[in-house]
């Protein structure tokens, strides 16, 4: 249910994004010295807070979480189902002659 996810971040001022930015990065220790360690999870807590719902790319973070994620995980397509956008083109012979020549497409 991600809408639950969704309010549970909120509480924290959090976005699935900036939370997804926040563990990635802070899980991507390569040398193991604590204090690399120690300035990956700075940076990791400032690009998270960049996006998260008070941060200057806010805007974004909320946005992808809630058309990206979230649709990604109930595998939703949006308005972009291609079964729908297949009906909804017109062949060839409809865009080129139907307006001008009376062809193309018509019911018989």
């Amino acid at each position: 249910m991600p809408w639950v996810e969704d309010k549970y971040l909120a509480w924290f001022g959090e976005n699935k994004t900036s939370y997804t930015a926040k563990e990635n990065l802070k899980s991507a220790n390569i040398t193991g010295d604590k204090n690399i360690g120690a300035i990956t999870d700075g940076v990791a807590e400032g690009v998270g807070g960049q996006f998260s719902s008070g941060g200057l790319l806010g805007g974004v973070g909320d946005m992808s979480s809630k058309e990206g994620v979230n649709r990604a995980e109930r595998g939703d397509t949006g308005p972009f189902d291609k079964a729908k956008m297949e009906k909804q083109q017109k062949g060839w012979g409809e865009t080129l002659s139907g307006g001008m020549l009376g062809g193309g497409g018509g019911k018989k």
